[in-house]
């Protein structure tokens, strides 16, 4: 005779044995599925980190057309998502693994019924200059966009004191150098020095410029790790090729009153650049530029009659270094003026700014192609911000 409840027992006893043995099985499979999760994870977030920097500092009067009282000091505070770069890009590898950052600034400069409050995002750039141990020297700049709360306005507000800035959006630049010790992976302690620069480069005016020097003391938290396994390969260096290059540009200005007509000015750019080191370009060449607002003010006023084109384009003869990292290029160019339009200036000008490169082979006819904004100024007189496009053979 068979025993009904034994053999029911049996079987509830061997199906609680499999379903344990599926719930092992499922939970090592979850556990391994999280570990690689949090793996993934951690190497994702590996390399990034936020800075925070509390800043003080002091206005500076640039130029004797800057009539408006500074205050006494200034200050802010930089927010800056930074990540170490890990070598996956040849470029990081020669660079030596800088860090690439986004920042976010807040500027009170300590007089807000004139200039008001800047605040501003820029992409930015650390180099290391000395590592030991734990200690670091970098240097950084960034480049980006900056709101000034307030600006010159003849009606509305009255503000007509602050001839230093004509527009709420303008270009905001920003250099700074770290003293960092390395606390541990996660925490890295800081001081410098910074410099930053706010203007519209004269695409309205008034447009004297904000110029701050300062000091900053700040912290660097990682939530992961500050120092992401780096990747380091045997590169082949890079041909020392010469190239020959075209730019061409477009800006626009005002003339010299503010709420006044813009005029576009019109810029060409030919040179021969030499890679060296796989990282560096060394360029020499001439500029071109016809300003539609110096010959609006000829017409105007009567000058050179007749001749008003002839004395309303500027030439010079240039040179500089681009340092390149993958697709981006900084570019830093000085020139010497051979001929002067007629509202005649400083004899050299500096132009700073960057290519983005849409194109980059090593063969075929057509080597670059690049878009570029750039910032021309005299010494610390900006002039214009040019926009263009250029090619590489």
């Amino acid at each position: 005779m068979i025993d009904t409840g034994k053999t029911i027992f049996v079987a509830q006893t061997k199906n609680n044995q499999e379903m344990m043995r599926r719930s092992l099985l499922l939970a090592s499979v979850l556990y391994m599925m999280s570990l690689g999760v949090q793996a993934q994870t951690n190497d994702k977030w590996a390399g990034g980190g936020l800075d925070v920097n509390i800043i003080g500092g002091k206005v500076v009067k640039h130029t004797a057309k800057f009539r408006a009282d500074v205050p006494d000091h200034s200050g802010g505070f930089e927010l800056n998502y930074v990540r170490q770069t890990d070598g996956r890009k040849d470029w990081q590898q020669r660079r030596r693994y800088p860090l690439v950052g986004f920042g976010f600034a807040y500027t009170n400069y300590g007089m807000d019924s004139i200039y008001g409050k800047c605040l501003s995002i820029y992409p930015n750039l650390q180099i290391p200059v000395i590592r030991a141990g734990n200690f670091e020297w970098t240097f950084k700049a960034g480049f980006g966009l900056g709101y000034a709360t307030k600006r010159f306005e003849r009606f509305g507000s009255w503000d007509t004191l602050n001839t230093a800035i004509g527009s709420h959006f303008n270009n905001y630049s920003y250099f700074a150098t770290d003293f960092r010790y390395h606390v541990n992976n996660n925490l890295d302690i800081q001081a410098g020095f910074n410099f930053s620069h706010m203007s519209n480069a004269a695409f309205r005016q008034p447009n004297l410029g904000i110029n701050m020097y300062g000091a900053h003391i700040g912290a660097r938290y990682y939530p992961v790790t500050s120092r992401p396994e780096r990747i380091s390969t045997a590169l082949t260096p890079l041909k020392n090729r010469w190239l020959g290059q075209i730019r061409l540009g477009i800006s626009g200005t005002e003339l010299s009153v503010a709420d006044g007509p813009l005029y576009p000015v019109y810029l060409v750019s030919a040179y021969a650049s030499k890679r060296y080191l796989s990282k560096n370009k060394a360029f020499a060449g001439i500029d071109y530029s016809y300003h539609e607002h110096i010959y609006a003010f000829q017409r105007n006023n009567e000058i050179n009659v007749g001749n008003e084109k002839a004395n309303s384009w500027k030439g010079s003869i240039f040179f500089g270094n681009e340092f390149l990292y993958g697709r981006v290029g900084i570019m830093l160019q000085v020139g010497i003026y051979y001929k002067q339009a007629v509202l005649a200036g400083d004899p050299y000008y500096e132009k700073l700014g960057g290519n983005f490169y849409i194109i980059q082979s090593e063969t075929g006819i057509l080597k670059e192609l690049f878009a570029s904004v750039l910032l021309k100024t005299h010494q610390t007189q900006a002039e214009l911000v040019e926009l263009g496009i250029g090619a590489s053979f």
